[in-house]
């Protein structure tokens, strides 16, 4: 058995124990056990912690989550409680992002999808049994939600959406910011009769997505135009309504509220000779696997930062939970930048515009 502290596990190769590293660096397990549980701050020299954690590395030391659990009086566990997230292409990152950030500190991620049925609280009750020491709660888009009751007592973050009354931190896109950067891509393309395809939908990503398009649009000196702004459901209604309002206001320019809507302007263009990327230019959102990388030309969209939330969620539960100071852990590098812990809240991630083929040169040579 090894000393006090000394966590470690079998992973199809030899044991690696706090007393191999601590030897290793000349320095005692004490040591080592401040710098491997990240309290070292204040305690241990910059230089000594960062060889022992180099030291680790080589090594390949993994903390033992039973043995963290008998000394912590916590199980390791985060419930991560979802609606379709886990069944959606893309939207099923966020559960990747979160497992990626619990393994850095041993913890396992238990998840449970609810698809919005009744059957929510007797799963959260279910996750409760097994003894988690907190919750991520999901959504599969960005809304205004009330944490549920049974969730309130326990560490809590909700993730892809802002809860009502603040009882927890929320991570969710900069919706506002999305509006804004396509826009003013769009406005550095050339393009200044630019349109916006929204949804009908009652959704604050609509409200603050169309907030960032006017935005960008009065700051470059361009007038609102109701006349270029409409908002579609699906199938052959959308089709007509953006026709229409190509036929009627010849925009040059296209922001889509996603990328599903932005194929309607791809049909009307292919229907009216107009070539995207050449006259008119577009931007959709979410940078869906089929819509994003099947369209010729490949279209311009704003990613949507599922793995981001869902890393930064977990995080920022560990940190409720008392496990460790982060403050020593450095971030992933990820597509979008990670904000810190402290971050006000509702903490929200500025997306990352991934530029292709779907908007005119100018703005790609910039």
């Amino acid at each position: 058995m090894g000393t006090a502290g000394d966590e470690y596990e079998y992973r199809g190769a030899p044991v690696i124990t706090m007393k191999q590293i601590a030897t290793e660096t000349g320095v005692s397990v004490s040591t080592v056990s401040l710098v491997l549980n990240n309290r070292d701050r204040g305690r241990v020299k910059s230089e000594t912690a960062k060889a022992i954690r180099r030291t680790a590395k080589r090594l390949g030391y993994h903390p033992n989550p039973m043995a963290r659990s008998l000394r912590t009086s916590r199980t390791g566990m985060l419930g991560f409680i979802s609606e379709e997230v886990a069944t959606t292409p893309y939207a099923g990152a966020i559960i990747k992002g979160a497992q990626d950030s619990a393994s850095t500190r041993g913890y396992v991620l238990l998840t449970v999808s609810t698809d919005g049925s009744d059957r929510e609280p007797e799963q959260i009750q279910a996750l409760k049994r097994y003894g988690v020491d907190g919750f991520l709660y999901a959504k599969m888009y960005d809304q205004v939600v009330d944490l549920p009751s049974p969730l309130r007592s326990s560490p809590s973050v909700v993730v892809n959406a802002l809860e009502s009354r603040d009882r927890c931190p929320s991570i969710a896109p900069d919706e506002y910011l999305i509006g804004y950067d396509a826009t003013r891509h769009l406005i550095e393309s050339g393009c200044r009769r630019i349109a916006y395809i929204g949804t009908t939908q009652d959704l604050p990503a609509q409200v603050d997505r169309q907030r960032g398009y006017e935005a960008a649009l009065h700051e470059s000196g361009l007038s609102k135009d109701p006349g270029l702004v409409c908002k579609v459901g699906f199938n052959q209604e959308a089709l007509d309504t953006v026709g229409a309002l190509v036929d009627r206001a010849s925009p040059d320019g296209f922001f889509c509220f996603n990328d599903s809507r932005s194929f309607y302007v791809y049909q009307i263009a292919a229907a009216r000779h107009l070539s995207i990327g050449r006259d008119i230019s577009l931007v959709g959102v979410d940078n869906h696997p089929v819509m994003a990388e099947t369209t010729a030309p490949r279209l311009t969209t704003v990613e949507l930062p599922h793995y981001e939330m869902g890393y930064w969620a977990a995080r920022k539960l560990m940190d409720l939970i008392g496990d460790s100071d982060f403050s020593t852990l450095p971030w992933p590098q990820t597509r979008a930048p990670l904000p810190p812990l402290d971050a006000e809240e509702p903490t929200r991630i500025h997306c990352r515009l991934v530029v292709k083929d779907s908007a005119r040169a100018d703005a790609r040579s910039r």
